[in-house]
Order: structure tokens, then C-alpha cells, then sequence
């Protein structure tokens, strides 16, 4: 059975039980409130009989039914009581509706405490049958008890009476129970609703596989709610944090993670990608995004942090991959156009003049890789340098490197990808510049420079440089004029600079060309 019908079945039967029982209570309790109220009131018309001067005066004639019986019919039809019964000490009736009765002896039996002296009020089965008797008894002058009245309702007209009283009662639980049975299926719909339409074993399922997957996977995972309250938290996460086996749930995020800009997003809503922090005594790379509920309010936010280390690690294998392969493939380009341009020499008969080219070439790529191998320690900066300088030949841009330039005291502590980083995307943004002026003489060059406590590096190019009116926005993430999914080579420039606690800075120099600076000290 599915978990909607079970709610309303549920939900349905919960609330008809309910209303079957207050609706049976108030009936009851209306009932015995109805009995109470004309008890009391045959009680007191019984009182007012009993000391009345004509009843009391009558018991000392020959025939009291004579007098009392008139008398009895008037108060009886007044007051709405069903009959009125004068009876002596013996419980001789000296009045009764049905004049037939009277002389004969009255039945019910509950005649002993009004003969006693004590007014009481019963219920009892008499000769017009069951009713709701008030007993009082009739004292003569002296104070002797002579008789009693006994004033009754007939219980037949009392539920007669009570009937339209319950029908209320009745026609209210059951729109009650059709309101109740509305409000279920409402109700089993939302649930429904919030859980997208899943049984509870499937429900239970999910959770057992969200979990399987957070512990299985290598980033520390952190979830919280609106109120920064920990919700969720994964082993890779609680490593980080050097925490172990402590239980954050519920806590403040701020507890486990002072630095945390959680918070910072659930009041933005703006999603954080690639952000550098420390997590501990872990460095890692942080995402933040945003959880919205289905009217797109923010009711928490979730970051997940993965080593630095370990993506960096996979960074430089990878850029030294793409830096060597992408060195090759404009190698393999622009050797092959000068192989043809020597092949088409040597069948003219040009001799001297391939033997120029070949050496030429030769100088150029040996020269170029000898100084990097000489002033370049880093293996990861020298091929990407390599990797550069051959593109720029497929580009037709000429690439040169500062020959004073020298880069071999690098402090072991320092991040070589972090350099990588900044290197390759000034001198990309370089090329692009130069090729996208146009000049005749695209020129690009770079200049490293590890001499006192700091490490210079400095790109310039002789591109149309860039218009004021952007300058303030440069470093933004995705701000570009380039067009779509660019702008990110000078954000991560700066990102780069800043966790080195270095500066950047980019002039347009006197030879109308720009130059971009970076200064990062050794320590």
C-alpha cells in the first residue's frame, strides 16, 4: 500500500474514532444534563404542591381526592409535568391524570426517603412508565409527615425532546469527519509533495546511498541550514578539520570552521566556485553553493573542500602534459613548413641557402633552450617557457626573454603552480593582445628575476594596451572582451598573486607598449 493512501486511511480512522467518541460523550453528558435540569424542576413543583395550604388542609377531610385532585390537574398542565401524584403515608393516590388510578396505590417504589422527610429526585418505572420523578414529603401543622407528592417526566418525552439536540450533534461530527477526511488527503498530497513522490523504503534507500556516496567520495562535504547549524558533515571533512570522531551535527558551523564564508553565502545567495582557504591545518579549494527550497528562498548552503595539494599535484602533471604536447604539435607544425621550405630549395638547386635556414633554426631552438635550461631551475616554468616560445613561432609572434633574466632561487616552501599559474596566463594574454591589435610586428616579451628577497616577473607586449574605462574591472571573474566563457586568466593571476602575498601591477609604458609586473617576496 502506498504511503498516501496509508495517511489518509490513517488520518481518516483517527478522526472518526475521535468524533464517534466526543460525539457519544456530549450525547451522554447533554442527556444527563437534560435529567439533572427536570429533576431539579419536578423537584420544586413537587415542593411547592406539598406545602401548599389546600393540599395539607384536604388530608383532614373524608375525600381529599375531592380538592386535591383539581388542584393537581391545574399545576400539571402549568408546568408541563406529565403527572402529579398526592398519595398518603400508605402511598394511596389521592390525584392522578387517570382518575381511574386514583384510590389505587402508587408503583415505583422509590417512595422512602420523601415518607422519611428527605425531597429526592429519581428515576423509577410508574404506572405511565419510566420517568424522572421529584418527591417531596407533605407535613400536616405539627410538622408530622402525612403524605407525599410526586411530580414526574416521562422519560420517552425527555429523549423525544433531546432528539433535535443530538441530531446537531450528529450532523456536526459528521462534517466534522468529511472536513478531517479533507484535510487528510490535503495532507497525504503534501507529504506526497515534500517527498517527491517516494515510498519510505525508497526514501530510506536515498538515505543510505547518500551516505555510502559522502563517505566514499574524496572532498570533505559540509552542509548547514539557515540558521548556520550543522546538518551534515562527511569523514573526509572531519579529517580536515583534525576532529575525528566528534558529532558537529547541530552545532554552529562557526565552531568547526571560523573562517567559513557559509554564512556569507546563505545571506547572498550567490554561488562560490574554486576559492582558496584553509580548512585546519589543511589548505584547501572550497565550493560554495547556495540551497534553495521550490519558492527559491535560500534555506541553507552546502561547500565541499578537496586538498590543494592534491590538485595541484594533478595541475602540474597535467600542464606539463599539455605545456610538452602543445610544444610539440607547434614544433611538428612549424618544422614542417620549414622542412618543405628546404626540400623546395634543394630541388632549385639552392644549396647555400638551405644550409642558411638549417642553420639558423638550429642557433635559434638551441640557443633558446640552452638559457632555460641554464637560468630556469624549475623543470615545470622551463617547459612551459619551451612550450610558449614554440607556439609564438607557429603564431608568428616574436617571443623573447630577457637575456639578464634568472629564476633558480625559488623557496622550496613556495607553490611552483601557483608560478605556472601566472607565467602562462600573462603570456597568453599577451599573444592574444598582440594578435588582436594587428601590429606588423607582434612582440612579446618577458623578463624573471629571483635577485635580493623577491621573485619579479614581468610580461610586455606592444598590443593596443587597455582602455581606461576597464581598468577597475580586470581581475573580476568572467569579466572579458572577448566574448563568452573567457575572463578568467587575469582572475586567476590575481588569486594566484594574493595567496604568494604578492602585487601586480600594469602600466603603459613610454614605448606605447603595456607591461604587466608581478612582485612576490621569498618569504
Amino acid at each position: 500500500m502506498k504511503l498516501q493512501t496509508k495517511l489518509i486511511i490513517i488520518s481518516c480512522s483517527l478522526i472518526f474514532l475521535v468524533i464517534a467518541i466526543l460525539a457519544v460523550i456530549f450525547q451522554n453528558m447533554f442527556e444527563d444534563t437534560m435529567k439533572s435540569q427536570i429533576g431539579e424542576r419536578a423537584l420544586s413543583v413537587s415542593y411547592a404542591v406539598s406545602n401548599n395550604p389546600l393540599v395539607i388542609d384536604a388530608f383532614e377531610r373524608d375525600d381529599p381526592s375531592k380538592s386535591i385532585q383539581p388542584y393537581a390537574e391545574k399545576i400539571r398542565k402549568k408546568t408541563g409535568a406529565h403527572y402529579i401524584v398526592v398519595g398518603n403515608k400508605e402511598g394511596v393516590r389521592y390525584s392522578h391524570p387517570i382518575k381511574e388510578r386514583i384510590g389505587k396505590k402508587m408503583v415505583g417504589g422509590d417512595n422512602q426517603k420523601a415518607l422519611s422527610g428527605e425531597p429526592s429526585i429519581t428515576e423509577a418505572t410508574g404506572s405511565l412508565g419510566p420517568a424522572v420523578r421529584g418527591k417531596s414529603p407533605i407535613r400536616n401543622n405539627d410538622g408530622e409527615i402525612i403524605g407525599l407528592v410526586s411530580v414526574g417526566f416521562l422519560t420517552d418525552q425527555i429523549k423525544e425532546d433531546i432528539w433535535p439536540y443530538k441530531l446537531k450533534i450528529i450532523i456536526i461530527g459528521t462534517i466534522t469527519l468529511l472536513l478531517g477526511t479533507l484535510g487528510s488527503v490535503l495532507i497525504a498530497k503534501g507529504v506526497k509533495r515534500a517527498t517527491h513522490g517516494l515510498e519510505p523504503k525508497e526514501i530510506g534507500l536515498l538515505y543510505k546511498e547518500k551516505s555510502a556516496i559522502l563517505e566514499a567520495i574524496r572532498e570533505g562535504v559540509i552542509a548547514v541550514n539557515r540558521e548556520g547549524e550543522i546538518t551534515l558533515v562527511n569523514h573526509t571533512a572531519l579529517q580536515m578539520l583534525e576532529i575525528g570522531s566528534e558529532n558537529l551535527i547541530g552545532k554552529n558551523v562557526l565552531r568547526a570552521i571560523p573562517n567559513t564564508r557559509l554564512l556569507d553565502v546563505i545571506a547572498s545567495g550567490q554561488n562560490e566556485f574554486d576559492e582558496q582557504m584553509k580548512l585546519g591545518n589543511t589548505k584547501v579549494i572550497a565550493n560554495r553553493i547556495p540551497i534553495l527550497d521550490n519558492h527559491d528562498q535560500v534555506i541553507g548552503a552546502v561547500a565541499t573542500f578537496r586538498n590543494r595539494d592534491e590538485l595541484y599535484r594533478l595541475n602540474e602533471e597535467l600542464a606539463q602534459v599539455k605545456s610538452y604536447s602543445e610544444g610539440l604539435r607547434a614544433q611538428t607544425h612549424e618544422f614542417s613548413n620549414k622542412l618543405y621550405l628546404i626540400s623546395g630549395l634543394i630541388q632549385l638547386g639552392s644549396y647555400q641557402e638551405a644550409q642558411d635556414i638549417i642553420t639558423k633554426e638550429s642557433n635559434v631552438h638551441q640557443y633558446f633552450t640552452q638559457f632555460i635550461m641554464d637560468q630556469i631551475s624549475d623543470p615545470y616554468i622551463g617547459g612551459l617557457l619551451i612550450g610558449k616560445f614554440n607556439r609564438s613561432n607557429e603564431l608568428r609572434v616574436a617571443f623573447t626573454i630577457d637575456s639578464a633574466s634568472q629564476l633558480k632561487d625559488i623557496p622550496d616552501s613556495m607553490d611552483r603552480q601557483l608560478l605556472v599559474t601566472i607565467i602562462g596566463n600573462l603570456v597568453d594574454n599577451a599573444m592574444d593582445a598582440v594578435l588582436e591589435s594587428r601590429t606588423h610586428e607582434p612582440i612579446v616579451k618577458i623578463s624573471l628575476s629571483d635577485f635580493g628577497e623577491q621573485l619579479i616577473m614581468e610580461v610586455e607586449d606592444n598590443g593596443e594596451g587597455i582602455p581606461e574605462n576597464i581598468a577597475n574591472m580586470l581581475y573580476k571573474k568572467g569579466f572579458s572582451t572577448k566574448g563568452q566563457d573567457r575572463g578568467y586568466g587575469l582572475f586567476l593571476i590575481k588569486q594566484a598573486v594574493e595567496v604568494l602575498n604578492g602585487q601586480i601591477f600594469y602600466e603603459r609604458t613610454k614605448a606605447d607598449t603595456t607591461l604587466f609586473t608581478v612582485i612576490i617576496p621569498k618569504e
